[in-house]
């Protein structure tokens, strides 16, 4: 039952039912979750942790958020992305169950870039006006609010320049409201947060950077190179989840289009790889010359935007950077033409600028609109450039994100556990962690692993139950 006077912001709560039906079949197809339940339920070391979430409310993520509570965890969560939120998901975790208590969720599908922006200060904001003591992020947009929150504690202006967006104008105009009611609200979490782990490409770079800047105000954990994180979510999820979300937006033919995808990375890879098992003749635009090279050895052709933006039916951005699609090329787009986004943030694509330009913006469906240009030829956008394969889907398999939540659970224990020893730094969880998830996981599709005799062991010169490789290799 959900306490008197409990908070939470979700669409509907009389969806849990729906929410909870689904989070039981994910959790048959979630081994690595599971099994971490089984193994530290009873010494519960997260007990009384504070967290906070910042990570797409999936049905998926609801495992994840309960699995942290079954460990003892006092759990705030926020969507990172104002189209992913599953409201069903939200529903069941926030009505709970004899076995899960209620946790507060503040997101819902289709929330504007304020809302946004609100909803994660409701996720930081636990009772008696304390902070967070561990957040899991993805996409930086936690650690971003906290440092840019104590920046501004310590006199920075930032948020009186001229904003580059509509996320950065709602964040400074959030960090004002807080920094009026509350001077002193960040740096009174600065002295209990204990650090951050971040899921994706996007929030690591900006993490390092900071570690760079030495601006970085608590140890961080790098989740999404963790192997069985970037080999697997971002190359095997996408090579799902990618086509999931296009069909499911336009039910467009796959077979016999030419495809552009931008960016030759593991989710490109991922990606080119379920395009061209469809039938599509795949192109692949990228800048680094090992990718490209990669890329060409695997028999697609390698070719610039500019070169082949007339002749292609659908544009994939998965490259993490900004401008990679810009107005000038959807100007030169075939009419119809499809263009989407699965790198992590909304600025892949210039979708901004096309109503500056004067392109007329036509609704078809939710997170699937129409784009005419003044010559009266149009394109197709897919969840306005944000992610589509959970704008427009429902995100990876179960099976999928259960190993990288997994890789979450244990950097969550990690950063709680050696608090002591870990400085303002990124680091990667250690190599027999990521073994053992991959492990478990194999082992759970039936898979076998070969023993190594002592012989062998001392011959590669490597322990008998790993690491097996070295930390440098490239899977």
């Amino acid at each position: 039952m959900i306490p008197t006077s409990f908070p939470y912001q979700i669409k509907d709560l009389k969806l849990a039912e729906w929410g909870r039906k689904e989070i039981l079949l994910a959790e048959q197809e979630m081994p690595g979750l599971m099994s971490l339940r089984d193994q530290f339920e009873t010494n519960k070391p997260l007990k009384e942790v504070r967290i906070t979430g910042s990570l797409h409310m999936t049905v998926q993520t609801a495992v994840l958020i309960e699995t942290l509570v079954m460990l003892g965890a006092d759990v705030r969560w926020a969507s990172c992305n104002i189209f992913s939120t599953q409201d069903h998901a939200a529903a069941a975790v926030v009505k709970g169950t004899t076995n899960y208590s209620s946790v507060p969720v503040f997101a819902w599908k289709g929330e504007t870039v304020a809302e946004y922006w609100d909803l994660l200060w409701q996720a930081f904001s636990f009772p008696r006006n304390m902070g967070p003591q561990l957040i899991v992020d993805d996409g930086g947009d936690a650690a971003l609010l906290f440092h840019k929150g104590c920046e501004l504690e310590d006199g920075s202006q930032w948020v009186e320049e001229d904003s580059h967006n509509e996320d950065e104008h709602e964040l400074k105009r959030l960090l004002k409201q807080i920094f009026a009611r509350d001077s002193s609200f960040w740096h009174r979490c600065k002295e209990d947060l204990r650090g951050v782990s971040e899921e994706t490409t996007t929030g690591v770079l900006r993490l390092h950077q900071r570690e760079e800047e030495n601006s970085l105000l608590i140890p961080a954990i790098n989740v999404n190179d963790s192997v069985t994180k970037s080999k697997f979510d971002n190359l095997y999820g996408c090579r799902e989840s990618l086509i999931d979300g296009i069909k499911r937006a336009t039910d467009v033919m796959i077979a016999g289009k030419t495809v552009v995808v931008c960016g030759y990375g593991n989710v490109g890879k991922g990606c080119a790889q379920s395009l061209r098992g469809y039938g599509a003749r795949v192109i692949i635009s990228e800048s680094d010359p090992i990718c490209a090279l990669q890329a060409l050895m695997e028999g697609y052709a390698v070719k610039s935007v500019d070169s082949v933006v007339h002749e292609a039916d659908i544009f994939v951005t998965a490259t993490g950077n900004i401008d990679v699609i810009t107005v000038s090329h959807m100007k030169k787009m075939k009419d119809y033409a499809i263009v989407c986004n699965i790198g992590h943030f909304d600025n892949e694509i210039q979708v901004a600028s096309l109503i500056r330009e004067g392109v007329k913006r036509q609704p078809i469906k939710a997170q699937v609109a129409k784009y005419v240009f003044p010559d009266n030829h149009c394109i197709i956008i897919l969840a306005e450039g944000r992610l589509v394969n959970l704008g427009c889907a429902t995100g990876h398999p179960s099976f999928i994100m259960s190993i990288s939540f997994s890789n979450q659970v244990m950097a969550q224990i990690m950063l709680w556990e050696k608090q002591q020893e870990l400085e303002n730094k990124v680091y990667l969880l250690p190599q027999k962690q990521d073994e053992m998830i991959a492990r478990i996981h194999l082992l759970a599709q039936g898979g076998e692993l070969v023993e190594l005799c002592e012989g062998q062991s001392a011959y590669l010169d490597i322990q008998k139950d790993g690491p097996y490789k070295p930390r440098e290799y490239r899977y």
